[in-house]
């Protein structure tokens, strides 16, 4: 069979996974659809009031019976379904199965009047990446359509452990490899807030489903700006956890068996509140004995009280960067910096300028990681079904590529080693010189607000993170503005990249694009990091009632 048929069989597999009472007639709608589900009349009041609330709040009142696990699953699905057919975020739906599991917890919970664990009855959306028992995985990639799952992922398991409901696998780039979500199987998703914008990628399918309220939690990847570039471009929060906080065996993936830059797990939500419940309950499951990759490291609540400390005595010490010097970013990235640290300078905590050591070095460092297979991998599951490549990722990935050799592959640990051990090293010079600790660092995460469609051309921000394997955490921080964030006129480029990336910006296509910041921290600093996160959210007034 042609390939273009099997990804015409799967397209329609997916449509008709939704009921017929919760199709939408006619798609002749505004490039915003953020309000579709209020004025659409699918979702009841209840519904809409559900959908709209926080995670933390329904855990609690499923626990104390107000709420059934089956009103809060329903609710969820039928906007996970507006979603699919308003932004095309979805690979698999399965309301019927998760309705099912929504009723065993209630009838668990009516007899005996306890929870399942802490996420008891909450329907949480997966990227299609994450391996689910009965339900077809194809991440993307044509050749793999047909493939049904004979056994969970491992943070599948320990998610149903902790009472989880899975309703929904979103959709990912052919390969995972870029930040754009688009591939052969179902093609391109959207972002929510406007058409003409990218979900981000490649969790760029949980951006656009967890941005439109069709999830709550949403779980994701991240080996180049996975999880945190969907979640700038989305207004939410994200984490990119540090490798072996969170389980990632028995995942799909692209060029598995690549060990230099790990892929971590982690969660696109609407407040730090959701991100600490999900983090909390699974690492309650102690992750650990399921995974040999896993440190074991129990959530660490002193680490967490320190930072609120000094929160309380204006005591956190912030160092901050606007450029790496390779790529500066666009007007409203710039302006969200600056925001993030006026309201910080303003609430009496210290912040001081940070020099990014040696970011491009990293930049090209990962980018040699990212293709030391020559594209082998990536182009076998692509040829073998004869569809096409995306022309997204042929800058980074192309099959004319050499392979390194064995003694190249150690020799670039040796350079990764190098560089994290450096950087470290740039932490205590600064302590030294400042005279106290360092809590984070402040800084972008994309050059663009919210981009437009195929023009992502720089991933240095988030992907030199990867390289050292710290802890961050977006932070939504405002939206841009063509009135304020205007075209900066004589600029001189950097780099040739950086001349690309500046001639693409366009103040009016970028109106209203949301714009986040990266705060990021040393090694295995979750608690920490979380902490600050949801401080400087709370202080620029970005909780759930300004979200929605």
């Amino acid at each position: 069979m042609a390939w273009e048929d099997i990804a015409k069989d799967k397209k329609s597999r997916i449509a008709n996974s939704i009921p017929k009472e919760w199709r939408i007639e006619s798609l002749l709608l505004d490039d915003n659809v953020m309000g579709y589900a209020e004025s659409s009349g699918i979702l009841s009041d209840e519904e809409l009031a559900i959908t709209g609330s926080t995670a933390v709040d329904l855990v609690a009142r499923m626990a104390s019976g107000e709420l059934t696990s089956v009103a809060v699953t329903t609710a969820f699905c039928k906007r996970a379904a507006l979603a699919q057919q308003l932004t095309n975020c979805t690979l698999e739906f399965f309301p019927k199965l998760a309705l099912r599991r929504a009723q065993e917890l209630d009838e668990h919970f009516k007899s005996t009047g306890k929870v399942v664990g802490p996420l008891h009855g909450l329907p949480i959306s997966l990227k299609d990446q994450f391996r689910v028992k009965e339900i077809e995985t194809s991440m993307g990639y044509v050749a793999w359509i047909g493939n049904y799952e004979k056994e969970n992922s491992v943070l599948v398991d320990l998610l149903l452990q902790a009472g989880a409901v899975f309703y929904v696998k979103t959709s990912v780039p052919q390969s995972l490899m870029v930040c754009e979500t688009i591939n052969n199987v179902i093609g391109r998703t959207v972002n929510p807030r406007n058409k003409n914008w990218s979900c981000g990628g490649s969790s760029g399918g949980e951006g656009a489903m967890v941005g439109f309220r069709g999830g709550i939690i949403g779980v994701g990847t991240d080996i180049g700006g996975s999880i945190r570039v969907p979640s700038a471009f989305n207004f939410l929060y994200g984490i990119r956890p540090s490798h072996g906080r969170l389980p990632y065996a028995k995942m799909a993936n692209s060029m598995e068996g690549q060990e230099t830059v790990h892929s971590v797990c982690g969660p696109l939500t609407h407040s730090v509140a959701d991100m600490r419940l999900f983090m909390t309950s699974v690492l309650a499951q102690e992750p650990w004995k399921y995974d040999s990759k896993v440190i074991p490291l129990p959530w660490q609540q002193a680490e967490e009280d320190a930072i609120k400390a000094k929160i309380a005595s204006k005591g956190l010490t912030i160092g901050f960067y606007k450029s790496d010097g390779n790529v500066t970013p666009h007007p409203p990235i710039l302006r969200g910096v600056d925001t993030v640290l006026s309201t910080l300078k303003e609430a009496g905590h210290t912040i001081f300028p940070w020099t990014p050591y040696k970011h491009g070095h990293a930049h090209n460092l990962i980018n040699t990681i990212y293709a030391s297979d020559g594209g082998h991998d990536v182009f076998e599951a692509i040829n073998s079904s004869g569809e096409p490549a995306i022309p997204n990722f042929q800058d980074l990935l192309k099959p004319a590529l050499p392979k390194i050799d064995m003694n190249e592959l150690w020799a670039t640990h040796l350079k990764k080693w190098a560089y994290q051990s450096e950087y470290l090293e740039q932490f205590r010079l600064a302590e030294i010189s400042l005279g106290r600790e360092i809590d984070a660092i402040v800084c972008p995460i994309t050059p663009t607000a919210a981009v437009r469609h195929d023009r992502f051309k720089y991933y240095g921000y988030a992907s030199v993170v990867n390289l050292l394997d710290f802890t961050s955490v977006v932070v939504p921080v405002m939206f841009a503005d063509k009135n304020i964030d205007t075209k900066v006129e004589g600029y001189e480029a950097l780099s040739e990249l950086d001349g690309v990336v500046q001639a693409e910006y366009d103040p009016v296509a970028y109106d209203g694009a949301p714009v986040a910041v990266q705060v990021v921290g040393r090694r295995l600093t979750e608690e920490r990091i979380m902490a600050i996160a949801e401080e400087i959210g709370r202080l620029l007034g970005n909780d759930i009632t300004t979200q929605i």
